[in-house]
C-alpha cells in the first residue's frame, strides 16, 4: 500500500497500492457496509428501511419553505445516523417518525407542523396548537 486516505466524507477509505509482480499502480475503496433495521408498521408488517421513503416525506414536509437541499440531506444523514445507532434489527414506525420530526423541528417549523400533522393524524385545532408550541419552544 502506498497511500491511504479518507473520502466521501468519511464515507469510506481509499487506498493507492502497487502490484508486487509488475509495478502498476491501483486504487480500492473500502465502505462501511450499512446494516439498516426493519421498520415495523402500525399494523405488525415488517419492511425494509427505505431511505427515499423518509427523503420525499422531509422533502414534501419542506415543500416552499426556505430550507437547501444540503440541509435537508443533513438531517437525512441525521435520521439515517439515528436509525444506525439504535443499534436494533427492527425499529417502530413510531421510533423513525420521531426522528424524522426531531430533525424537520430544527430545520423549520412550519415543515415540523406539516409532517406531525399529519404522522400524529391531528384531529382538531388543539392539536395543531401543541405542536407549533413544541416547534417554537424548540427555536429558543
Amino acid at each position: 500500500m502506498i497511500d491511504s486516505r479518507v473520502v466521501e466524507e468519511g464515507g469510506a477509505v481509499r487506498r493507492r497500492r502497487e502490484c508486487e509482480r509488475c509495478g502498476k499502480r491501483f486504487s480500492t475503496y473500502e465502505r462501511a457496509e450499512l446494516r439498516l433495521p426493519l421498520i415495523i408498521k402500525k399494523d405488525a408488517t415488517r419492511q425494509s428501511f427505505d431511505l427515499e421513503k423518509v427523503r420525499s416525506g422531509m422533502q414534501k414536509a419542506l415543500e416552499k419553505r426556505p430550507v437547501s437541499a444540503a440541509q435537508l440531506e443533513l438531517g437525512l444523514n441525521a435520521v439515517l445516523r439515528a436509525v444506525q445507532e439504535t443499534g436494533e434489527a427492527e425499529i417502530s414506525a413510531d421510533l423513525l417518525g420521531e426522528f424524522v420530526m426531531e430533525q424537520l423541528r430544527k430545520l423549520d417549523g412550519v415543515a415540523y407542523v406539516r409532517f406531525a400533522s399529519v404522522y400524529r393524524e391531528f384531529k382538531d385545532v388543539d392539536d395543531f396548537l401543541t405542536a407549533v408550541r413544541t416547534a417554537v419552544g424548540s427555536k429558543e
